[in-house]
């Protein structure tokens, strides 16, 4: 039986060539062929053939004043990548993260027709913890995570009247309305008491990589604790944790914004 030979023991210098091209492209914004010869070391007729190749299939491209940029088959690319990336996986450290950072669970949902579902959470180290459970659906118009969905996803609310769960859940569709709004246009939303009389929630969205609704992270705990102080405390981290995961997912801008104090 032939020997096994090891992947990536050599290299193949045209394609670290092009490679150190795109790197420079990507670096730069837009080069000339001149200036990525002098860049990458690579002479300027090599560097000119391996753009018109890379051209040719789309990962480059050549603007109206003759430099080149990086071409939309690396976006599609990227977003294959993207796609097959477990979002639980990448989303772990980030929610263990914002455990230490805030002392309440963290929850991580995505949209499902009517409600949002948990789909993975790290607990608080505190004896008196929230109820995140794999599965556990949020209800769209009494939970925080549920607000965030109707915000900025594609998701529906059921026909007919709007559940009352405890005395401050909002039953009236203006009202959730204006909920929905605050939460669109500050890019979060928070829940105290409206589905347990005792539990107390912020959310955010996460974005994926073409601004689509792609989770969900969410801060849970009991309204002693989480408090309006806590809320307010908590708030910042959050909405970090949902930017880095934005990020990760390929998605660039902002999630949310935090309110100026008085």
């Amino acid at each position: 039986m032939p020997p096994i030979r090891r992947q990536g023991a050599r290299r193949v210098a045209a394609v670290s060539r092009a490679l150190a091209v795109m790197n420079e492209l990507a670096n730069a914004g837009e080069l000339g062929t001149n200036e990525l010869a002098r860049r990458t070391g690579v002479n300027a007729s090599t560097v000119s053939r391996l753009l018109a190749t890379l051209a040719a299939d789309g990962y480059v491209d050549q603007s109206p004043n003759g430099r080149y940029r990086l071409g939309i088959r690396l976006v599609q690319l990227g977003n294959a990548v993207v796609d097959r990336l477990d979002l639980r996986e990448l989303a772990q450290p980030v929610l263990h993260e914002l455990v230490e950072q805030v002392g309440e669970t963290a929850t991580l949902s995505v949209q499902g027709e009517h409600e949002a579902v948990t789909v993975d959470f790290a607990r608080s180290p505190s004896s008196v913890q929230g109820v995140a459970q794999i599965g556990r659906p949020s209800v769209a118009h009494a939970t925080a995570t549920g607000k965030v969905m109707l915000a900025f996803g594609n998701t529906t609310l059921p026909p007919g009247p709007l559940r009352r769960y405890t005395t401050r859940t909002i039953a009236d569709p203006r009202l959730l309305a204006r909920a929905i709004e605050r939460a669109r246009r500050s890019g979060w939303a928070d829940a105290v008491g409206e589905r347990e009389e005792d539990l107390a929630a912020l959310a955010a969205p996460v974005r994926g990589s073409r601004g689509e609704l792609a989770a969900i992270v969410g801060v849970q705990g009991p309204v002693s604790r989480l408090d309006a102080h806590a809320r307010e405390a908590a708030l910042e981290p959050l909405l970090a944790a949902a930017g880095k995961l934005s990020a990760r997912l390929g998605f660039v801008g902002s999630v949310g914004s935090v309110p100026e104090g008085d």
